[in-house]
């Protein structure tokens, strides 16, 4: 209970969570938390709005229509860009509006919050702890732990207090909110060593700036390596609008010859450098540069782009 109650306010005090959230700590990934929001927040046959731009934000719209929900896609991105908020078909009746803060597969990233005039719901599992939220602009921020937090098997749900205690009846009493928020994320034995590996991670960051700096630290590793692709002269290309571009993932290609990213991807394992094959569904290469990653692996794959296409321009 210590070991959680510290990780809490240390988190608190990292993204600046005001006294009328929630911080809850729950189990089921990011994934579980598609249901839970519809659960907690919705009736049977009432809309909700989603704005997608990747993966993520499909699997969420899915499992809200599932529940009975109307789903209303008020705008879709094309994997490259964000559309423009003045073209977002919003719902005058919908419940929430939910984003996916950062795709971690087309690598689209929201800069900020958008102003929407509702309840807005931001799935950050991927760019949370990246850079300063503002929290009180979200209803619900949600997040695995598993990419900027720590170990897999923690969820962290920041829930505002007035969105907690409304769910359907019948609805799981692990998907209910407020089975967590009145048990001090206890109600059944919590992830105990992942909660402590994050409240390291937490006090870690503390005392390196907080999340200011992990910005600065951030916008500087991913510099790193879309200036590689953009001053390849084309031989790399990212396909993502540079106003939207992630600081956590970066895809790129070889357009001019396709068949020379299997080879990109070998070569560079050879050299240490793992876990650069682009998603199935969009294919290149992609690499994920988050909180962990030193700016020494972004600068070693700057260099290793720049002979990879010496001996192959």
């Amino acid at each position: 209970m210590a070991i959680q109650a510290k990780a809490e306010a240390d988190l608190r005090e990292l993204m600046g969570i005001p006294d009328n959230y929630k911080v809850l700590f729950v189990q089921g990934g990011a994934s579980s938390q598609f249901a839970a929001i519809p659960l907690n927040l919705t009736q049977a046959g009432d809309t909700v709005d989603f704005v997608v731009t990747g993966s993520w934000g499909k699997k969420a719209v899915s499992e809200a229509e599932k529940l009975g929900c109307k789903a209303n896609v008020a705008a879709k991105g094309d994997n490259k860009s964000i559309p423009a908020q003045s073209d977002w078909k919003l719902s005058t009746d919908a419940k929430y509006v939910h984003i996916c803060q950062n795709e971690t597969i087309q690598g689209v990233e929201f800069q900020a919050a958008p102003e929407v005039g509702k309840t807005l719901i931001s799935d950050m599992s991927s760019c949370i702890l990246s850079r300063p939220v503002e929290v009180e602009k979200y209803g619900v921020i949600y997040a695995g732990a598993q990419k900027n937090i720590g170990p897999s098997g923690v969820t962290i749900v920041i829930v505002r207090e007035d969105l907690v205690g409304g769910a359907r009846e019948g609805a799981p009493t692990m998907l209910e909110w407020a089975t967590h928020a009145e048990n001090d994320s206890m109600y059944n034995t919590p992830p105990c060593y992942t909660i402590y590996m994050c409240g390291l991670v937490f006090e870690k960051l503390l005392k390196e700036g907080g999340l200011a700096a992990m910005h600065e630290r951030n916008a500087a590793k991913a510099k790193i390596v879309y200036d590689a692709i953009d001053n390849s002269g084309g031989f790399y290309d990212c396909p993502v609008d540079p106003a939207v571009r992630s600081l956590m993932n970066v895809p790129f290609t070889i357009p001019s010859n396709a068949d020379l990213e299997a080879q990109f991807i070998k070569e560079a394992a050879a050299k240490g450098m793992v876990q650069l094959k682009g998603h199935r569904s969009v294919g290149g290469m992609r690499a994920s540069i988050y909180n962990a990653m030193p700016a020494e692996g972004c600068q070693m794959l700057a260099d290793f782009m720049a002979e990879f296409q010496k001996n192959n321009a």
